[in-house]
């Protein structure tokens, strides 16, 4: 199913997206200086710097969502190929995210106020978890993969008042209702 070769691009893909990470200027690591497994305050500068944080299950997602769309719209496509195509669209997303343009988005429209945009290595396991998402819904039922989405969504959701949908929601039609809901 995924052979060497397959791995060897999406690590292809992976520096590529951080070598374009540190061509935008990004950090290859919090600015603060040091490197957390797991960082859960959302409202703060640290944010999208360390290796997970609440928005982890999100990159998951993205995996189960790629594995399906392309499932689709590149049925004779090898699953291996598939994922490195998943990885080229998580990788390009990771690039267009780190933009000042999303990154003052990201601030104007949400409650991402302290948020200056991902760390090389926070990208770098962003992908890392798509992969993860994607090689779930490869391998499981379907019906562990909507069950996924759905725990990630609502748990994520109860915690943070985010997570995929609303940051979507969000990022292309800001409602203000849903802002003064996730600001509490």
């Amino acid at each position: 199913m995924l052979r060497r070769q397959h791995w060897a691009a999406v690590a292809i893909v992976a520096a590529a997206m951080a070598a374009g990470l540190i061509g935008l200027g990004r950090n290859l690591i919090c600015q603060c200086g040091y490197v957390k497994l797991w960082h859960g305050q959302v409202i703060s500068s640290e944010n999208s710097q360390h290796i997970l944080d609440w928005y982890s299950p999100s990159h998951v997602l993205h995996g189960l969502v790629f594995y399906l769309a392309l499932h689709f719209l590149l049925p004779r496509l090898e699953v291996g190929w598939r994922l490195v195509v998943a990885a080229v669209i998580e990788g390009a997303w990771e690039l267009v995210e780190n933009t000042s343009w999303i990154i003052d988005k990201y601030r104007e429209d949400t409650i991402a106020l302290d948020y200056y945009g991902d760390s090389v290595l926070n990208s770098v396991s962003d992908m890392t978890m798509m992969v993860l998402g994607f090689i779930i819904a490869a391998r499981a039922p379907v019906w562990v993969s909507v069950g996924l989405f759905i725990a990630a969504e609502l748990i994520v959701g109860l915690i943070i008042r985010d997570g995929l949908l609303l940051n979507i929601i969000m990022l292309l039609y800001p409602l203000e209702w849903i802002r003064q809901w996730q600001a509490g």
